[in-house]
């Protein structure tokens, strides 16, 4: 079992209305949040997983929680909170890509402390983290102490996914991607954040310093340009992104990482020790797998990330 860490909330996508008063604006509201799509594409890809996350007591929590049900994601380490769901005002551009408006200070998916964090069983192979939870607090801190306390013990996966909207100070992410990159064994990245994220230096002299740490694998994706991945035992390499029409690029990213965990699962290598045996052969096919899920992903509107049956 896979237990993903950090926010869930929901994501408002603005639709034109008939009428053009500018004094009426449509929304259709869809569950997201980076960890809550990952934990949601690992049940639809056939792995079982569960949510570490604060959920809100209000009308949106519970549909969030309803969501999680239906997906088959476990239950267990949902924490209950009286406080709202954040929501994220989702702007999608020319080319497909995303631009997000957080409203969540004081909401529910940040209110995890270290008093709420889970002992965990053998049955959990790995815990994933990324984006927003990993800066705003108390949540931020308490992953923190999580992932230092399991670093080791079993396999953590990390995707930055930096959000600069509800934390826009870029010193904080960077001080603590710099923490967390030497606890992780496997991370994926976009050029999107490593541009924010260090804008003045070369992409590869970042990746290969995460390297030098415990880390054995780091995946770049590249939006339309495919996806590279950089090994500490295989070297680095590319491949092309699938050619699809793109209704959006929502979700892709974490359906990207969901297929990493996904196929290190089917293959039975979902531990510290698997990730340090993987051949090159195995990280290439790997990484097209991932590179064909996140596809799949962008041919349809929102975070709409695909079952098993649907890849090969």
């Amino acid at each position: 079992m896979y237990l993903v860490c950090g926010e869930a909330l929901f994501d408002f996508f603005s639709e034109d209305d008939a009428s053009g008063l500018a004094s009426k604006v449509n929304f259709k509201a869809i569950a997201g949040g980076s960890p809550f799509n990952v934990a949601v594409g690992l049940c639809r890809l056939g792995v079982d997983a569960a949510l570490f996350a604060g959920l809100s007591t209000d009308y949106l929590g519970r549909r969030l929680q309803q969501v999680l049900q239906d997906e088959g994601v476990r239950p267990d380490y949902l924490v209950d909170f009286a406080a709202p769901t954040t929501l994220a005002m989702v702007a999608v551009g020319a080319n497909g890509s995303p631009h997000y408006s957080f409203r969540g200070e004081g909401c529910a998916d940040r209110q995890l402390k270290l008093e709420h964090l889970p002992e965990l069983g053998p049955e959990v192979r790995g815990l994933h983290i990324g984006s927003f939870s990993l800066v705003v607090q108390p949540v931020a801190d308490t992953l923190l102490a999580l992932v230092q306390r399991e670093s080791g013990k079993r396999l953590i996966s990390l995707d930055p996914n930096v959000r600069l909207n509800p934390e826009p100070n870029i010193e904080l992410w960077r001080s603590r991607i710099a923490t967390l990159v030497e606890l992780a064994d496997l991370i994926k990245v976009s050029d999107e954040d490593l541009n924010l994220l260090y804008p003045e230096q070369d992409p590869q002299r970042v990746i290969e310093s995460w390297l030098e740490h415990r880390c054995q694998l780091v995946f770049l994706t590249r939006g339309g340009q495919g996806a590279t991945v950089f090994s500490r035992a295989h070297g680095t390499w590319s491949v092309p992104a699938c050619s699809v029409k793109i209704a959006d690029t929502v979700g892709a990213g974490d359906t990207f990482q969901a297929a990493l965990i996904t196929w290190l699962t089917e293959q039975q290598l979902d531990s510290v020790a698997g990730v340090q045996r993987l051949s090159r052969e195995q990280i290439d096919a790997m990484l097209r797998f991932a590179v064909s899920a996140a596809a799949l992903t962008c041919s349809k509107t929102g975070p709409d990330l695909p079952y098993r049956r649907q890849l090969s």
